[in-house]
């Protein structure tokens, strides 16, 4: 089975949208970017965005990868936080380099051809301990992701800002899922 990328900048409502299809019975796989930035801080500490982001791209990179494969071999649709292409996006959006292997992970692990984009929305838009962007580089990623998901032939559809009930149903009337 395929997977469906849910990306955009930090602060948009992904999660929540990821956390409420999960509810609905839908199989989930989180973001990368939260859970290794809690395993760093939980450890040395050295692949944080703060510290080194060709580091944290790359543990991105290999998190994404394996929630890919699982997302294959299930028999059910897969919403995805964030997916491989976001991790070109991340490198760009830093100026960094894109490695080659990089890109060939964007080019060759597929997922839906449909991506949800969720635009920078201030009012629900915060920070706290892993999300230490601002609002503007908030825009910035969500430019970044923007530009880059079409480059992989991906169509993006940008998501309403509604609320998580709207959304859910928003998303899945786009892939002719229905209501949950």
């Amino acid at each position: 089975m395929t997977g469906v990328v849910i990306t955009g900048g930090p602060g948009s409502g992904k999660t929540s949208l990821i956390d409420a299809l999960a509810q609905a019975g839908y199989a989930v796989e989180p973001e990368a970017g939260r859970a290794i930035i809690r395993e760093e801080q939980g450890g040395d500490g050295e692949a944080l965005p703060w510290r080194d982001r060709a580091l944290f791209a790359r543990k991105m990179l290999d998190h994404d990868i394996a929630a890919h494969g699982r997302s294959q071999q299930g028999a059910r649709l897969t919403f995805h936080d964030r997916g491989v292409p976001d991790v070109v996006g991340y490198l760009t959006l830093c100026g960094l380099p894109i490695p080659d292997d990089v890109d060939q992970a964007a080019r060759t692990l597929r997922y839906h051809r449909r991506v949800f984009i969720a635009p920078p929305w201030l009012e629900i838009f915060g920070q706290d301990a892993e999300r230490r962007q601002d609002f503007a580089e908030a825009e910035r990623t969500f430019a970044a992701m923007a530009a880059v998901y079409p480059t992989y032939g991906y169509d993006l559809v940008e998501l309403p800002k509604a609320t998580i009930v709207e959304r859910v149903a928003f998303v899945l009337d786009q892939l002719g899922l229905g209501r949950p």
